[in-house]
């Protein structure tokens, strides 16, 4: 009897570089042929005209999409002043053109411009995203040519910085100025809002060029792979989910069974260890990087529960009756990857 999708007995979490020209769904059915594996989710999507850093989870590893979400991220973008488009990046239909002014074409102008993006704000998301009103994707609302209110959120930029002025050259608009910074922002932050406005502020319409995701939390795109490179070796890129969380953790020995069962832990059951920022081990000389917290659990804290090489609970602290209460249970456990 053939074995059924979905039952590949692999539980990890994968990090790739998406290339441009690919949705971010792509890449999971792309993953889901290579492991034939039908529980695929990704973390966070990219914008097919985007590339960068795309945290894939594969079996009963989905379960941690919903801890994985709410990290910040760095992304390197190219903002072309000159015209505006319907998505607010370059795979949009012209919506206004203006008349770039000399200053866009000045480092100096550039630089200060940049260092103002800086700080907490409000944005309305681009009309093509995934935002649901009343049940509807915006942009599926937007392709059907129905209009939709986004409302402002905020968002906020913890750094930005200049890394070139360039120029591009088009047969219609002529030479426009281009801007490429690198920005690092909290979650829910759309960069080609930030094009978008900016171009409105300095009046002249703008829109995101390329875009480019760095970091995600403190995963970066040197931890990932492409997918071809995926397809040549399965396990060449597999990250220890404790480094993704960025909880504090435990070894927890001789509680295999009570863990598997979702049972309470006694505080004398976990002793905490600090986030993991890295590999457990340093690939060069193989020190260890865990460090025993001196800080008490706190009430309401998640923390994660490791068996062996394995992640295999996600457990909170209840303060009020001194004891942990399982949240997330993994019968079969998630990797850690190979830096242990």
């Amino acid at each position: 009897m053939a074995k059924k999708r979905g039952t590949s007995g692999i539980c990890r979490i994968v990090a790739l570089d998406k290339p441009k020209g690919k949705s971010s769904h792509d890449m999971v059915n792309a993953v889901r042929r290579i492991y034939d594996e039908r529980r695929v989710g990704h973390t966070g999507s990219l914008d097919p005209a985007a590339s960068g850093v795309l945290t894939i989870c594969i079996g009963p590893a989905t379960r941690l999409d919903a801890y994985l979400v709410d990290h910040d991220k760095i992304y390197q973008m190219d903002v072309v002043f000159g015209y505006s488009t319907t998505t607010d990046d370059v795979e949009g239909d012209v919506l206004e053109q203006g008349e770039p002014f000399a200053g866009l074409f000045s480092w100096d102008f550039a630089a200060c411009e940049v260092s103002k993006l800086v700080g907490k704000s409000i944005q309305v998301p681009p009309a093509y995203s995934a935002i649901k009103v009343n049940g509807t994707r915006a942009y599926e609302a937007a392709r059907k040519g129905e209009g939709i209110v986004l409302e402002a959120r905020p968002f906020e930029v913890y750094s930005a910085r200049l890394d070139e002025v360039t120029t591009r050259t088009t047969d219609e608009f002529g030479e426009l100025p281009v801007w490429r910074m690198t920005l690092h922002v909290s979650k829910g932050t759309y960069l080609r809002s930030i094009a978008r406005d900016l171009g409105k502020k300095l009046g002249v319409p703008a829109h995101c060029g390329e875009l480019r995701r760095l970091a995600v939390g403190n995963l970066t795109i040197d931890d990932c792979v492409t997918i071809e490179e995926l397809q040549g070796d399965p396990s060449c890129s597999i990250v220890d989910p404790l480094r993704l969380l960025g909880f504090r953790w435990s070894f927890v020995r001789g509680r295999d069974q009570q863990i598997a069962n979702g049972a309470f832990l006694s505080e004398r059951d976990v002793n905490l260890n600090e986030p993991l920022e890295g590999d457990m081990f340093d690939a060069v000389c193989c020190t260890s990087s865990v460090y025993p917290s001196t800080d008490p659990a706190r009430d309401g804290e998640v923390i994660g529960i490791c068996v062996g090489h394995e992640l295999r609970a996600l457990y909170e602290y209840q303060e009020s009756r001194h004891r942990y209460k399982a949240r997330c249970v993994f019968p079969q456990g998630v990797e850690r990857g190979t830096g242990l």
